[in-house]
């Protein structure tokens, strides 16, 4: 098992910026990717970004490209996201997802999930 806690969402205006954390602990070593989900009201979870275990790899939604950046300390076994000019779009709950895979975007290859947090962009 492994267990993702997410922190760092919160309430901001369009054009601000926010990081989340997620902090991954339990039997990582099966981890070879780690990435963020997000959920907006009536809508389905979508790919944000996602990174190798290692920091070596990254990939992102076009959606976020130029705007997010995510990263992993692996002495803190903790993924970053940080999100930069936040837009009205960009409010949702986001997920932090663990994988055995390499580098995938969709849902169904993630096997361990966060609690999520909120994150509400004001325009």
């Amino acid at each position: 098992q492994v267990q993702l806690v997410e922190s760092g969402g919160g309430l901001v205006q369009a054009g601000g910026s926010l990081r989340l954390s997620c902090a991954a602990s339990g039997r990582t070593f099966r981890t070879n990717t780690m990435g963020w989900f997000r959920q907006a009201p009536g809508k389905g979870r979508e790919f944000v970004a996602a990174i190798t275990w290692s920091g070596a790899r990254t990939i992102y939604a076009d959606s976020v490209k130029g705007r997010f950046t995510i990263a992993r300390d692996n002495a803190k076994n903790t993924v970053y996201l940080q999100m930069n000019s936040l837009k009205s779009d960009d409010s949702a709950v986001y997920y932090c997802a663990a994988s055995p895979r390499v580098l995938v975007t969709t849902t169904a290859n993630y096997d361990y999930w966060g609690q999520g947090t909120q994150v509400t962009v004001s325009s």
